[in-house]
């Protein structure tokens, strides 16, 4: 989706700049300029949007539909299925995260969402099914989801919108008079802008944090921490993986060679999931858009499940 842009990145950071491409300096520049343009494509395009339809879908009619009606589960395993077809790393998946509970969607169900996108997306199966054994593949894929639909329905369960942002509550109790659409359209315009400008100065500092780390930390820091089987390698596995940014392709390779130097192979998948699924750059932007109880429970809750997750594998492998 945005390989015209890394393209771009790329010429001006090595051909403009004259940096050279083997530096750390160059490749920490290269992913802030990088991931900052995406996001903000990503902010404008999809806040715009989803303001535009609460416009004529009211948010209370989505969120009683959603809080309401029994769905068996169905509105968690939907959110993880379009989880899975967003191919967005942990911070790119926050836009989205934003734009679904400005229209009204439960938290619970959100979350589901942010949780699977950058873990079990088309990108992380393509490359895991070109590496690993298909049976690995889908045991990964039906693990990650179930993961991420009892995570969020956990936080879903524990009363927490009070712990979003104000201002985003404030986006999701609007009611809209009857407007023209180029009357719509501006307001929503209006209204992104003035959400996206509060979001965006965290989105730097976190996208500055991840790029320090992407162009600091080699990718066999951890390889001999990861070895063997002792009981704390799990956790470790999942503390170690935070601080190493990156997505579903930049960490497979890293997989690839954890397995290669004898790290166990359930220990090697919950280190992936833990480098995409969790971020310090994450925390970071989301700081400004929860408050501090429901993001430690979100991290929290998503690295018990992680570990409960490479428990499986191991038994399994």
């Amino acid at each position: 989706m945005f390989a015209w842009l890394d393209s771009l990145v790329s010429w001006f950071v090595y051909d403009w700049l004259l940096l050279d491409s083997a530096s750390h300096f160059s490749a920490a520049l290269h992913f802030f300029v990088y991931d900052t343009i995406k996001i903000l494509i990503l902010l404008i395009v999809i806040v715009n949007i989803m303001t535009l339809i609460t416009q004529y879908f009211p948010v209370y009619r989505i969120k009683k539909f959603l809080t309401t009606k029994k769905l068996y589960w169905a509105q968690y395993l939907l959110s993880a299925l379009f989880g899975v077809i967003t191919p967005f790393c942990s911070c790119s998946a926050i836009p989205l995260f934003i734009g679904f509970l400005n229209a009204g969607i439960p938290l619970g169900v959100t979350l589901t969402f942010l949780i699977t996108s950058p873990m079990v997306n088309e990108v992380a199966i393509a490359l895991l099914a070109g590496t690993l054994w298909m049976k690995v593949v889908l045991i990964y894929i039906f693990v990650g989801i179930g993961l991420a639909m009892v995570s969020g329905y956990l936080l879903g369960k524990m009363n927490l919108d009070s712990s979003i942002a104000p201002f985003l509550m404030d986006e999701m109790t609007i009611t809209y008079k009857q407007h023209t659409f180029r009357e719509r359209l501006s307001l929503s315009v209006k209204k992104s802008f003035t959400l996206i400008e509060k979001i965006f100065p965290y989105v730097l500092l976190g996208v500055a944090v991840g790029a320090g780390i992407h162009g600091l930390i080699p990718d066999g820091y951890f390889t001999t921490f990861l070895q063997g089987s002792a009981w704390y390698t799990l956790p470790l596995a999942v503390i170690a993986g935070v601080p190493m940014y990156t997505n579903a392709a930049g960490v497979v390779p890293v997989v690839q060679a954890l397995i290669a130097k004898w790290v166990p192979l359930a220990t090697a998948l919950t280190f992936m999931m833990a480098v995409i699924g969790l971020s310090l750059p994450e925390f970071l932007i989301l700081k400004k858009v929860m408050k501090a109880k429901l993001l430690f429970l979100f991290f929290g809750v998503v690295a018990l499940c992680m570990m409960i997750a490479g428990a499986i594998f191991t038994l399994i492998f």
